[in-house]
């Protein structure tokens, strides 16, 4: 990181449990230097044991990982650099309106099978993404499962997820996987109106649609990752932190330019 994004970050860090006396010691490591090891490995796609020399040795950095992906606390970093850059836009912090869309993805060998299975539409043997992105592409709400789980069972999961974290988000664009009785369920249990944007029946090859397009553009900034690629992670909460890593990444980067 340049000492503009530091600065970005590092008022984004969730604040130790022995500052607020919450208990604990002081952490014995150079937070940059954690947080930039974490972002070397997702977007260059290294495992662990590949970390460089110049970072600290790789099981403490995994231990830093693991311990903020336990303890909510990669969650809370990202949370609080989305509604800064919400803010820097001129928006809200809180949402009233999102985009919902999953993405199939090849699964590492070493990914148990209980949590992968086969796509029979993108024809992919793996997990399947599904995110809410609001109306600046940022993330709301992720969550990974098996590829098999259709798009409508886990936006079920995923709207309540929505709902229950951000309780303004009124209106939900999706694609044709979501319609049926999830429509009506979205509106009844949780007051959110899920409206499905289709492709006109006469239209031939790629069209952009609206609302669609959002979401599209925030999973080709996730790809930019190389961890992201393909799963290589043994459970689906790691999956979940390394998106919000990933896209930490992109977010802080952004009112950095703007500081220069």
């Amino acid at each position: 990181m340049s000492d503009a994004e530091w600065a970005v970050v590092r008022d984004a860090m969730p604040v130790p449990g022995w500052l607020e006396g919450r208990g604990g010691q002081p952490e014995s490591y150079c937070h940059r230097q954690m947080v930039d090891a974490v972002r070397y490995l997702v977007t260059g796609g290294i495992t662990w044991r590949a970390m460089p020399a110049d970072f600290p040795a790789w099981d403490r950095v995994y231990a830093f990982f693991r311990r903020w992906r336990d303890k909510g606390l990669a969650a809370e970093f990202h949370d609080r650099l989305r509604d800064r850059v919400r803010e820097d836009a001129g928006r809200d912090p809180e949402p009233t309106a999102g985009v919902i869309d999953a993405q199939s993805v090849k699964a590492a060998a070493l990914v148990p099978a209980a949590t992968r299975g086969f796509d029979g539409g993108k024809k992919a043997n793996g997990r399947k993404r599904h995110i809410v992105v609001d109306t600046l592409g940022l993330l709301p709400a992720v969550m990974v499962t098996a590829a098999s789980v259709t798009d409508r069972d886990a936006g079920q999961t995923l709207l309540a997820r929505l709902r229950e974290r951000h309780w303004r988000v009124t209106r939900v664009w999706a694609d044709g996987g979501y319609t049926g009785r999830l429509v009506d369920l979205t509106r009844d249990a949780w007051r959110i109106a899920l409206t499905v944007v289709r492709r006109s029946d006469d239209t031939s090859g790629f069209t952009v649609l609206p609302k669609r397009r959002l979401v599209e553009r925030t999973f080709a900034w996730l790809m930019h990752s190389r961890r992201l690629a393909r799963d290589y992670e043994t459970r689906t909460d790691t999956s979940e932190a390394v998106i919000k890593w990933a896209m930490s990444t992109v977010m802080s980067r952004r009112p950095a330019r703007r500081s220069r």
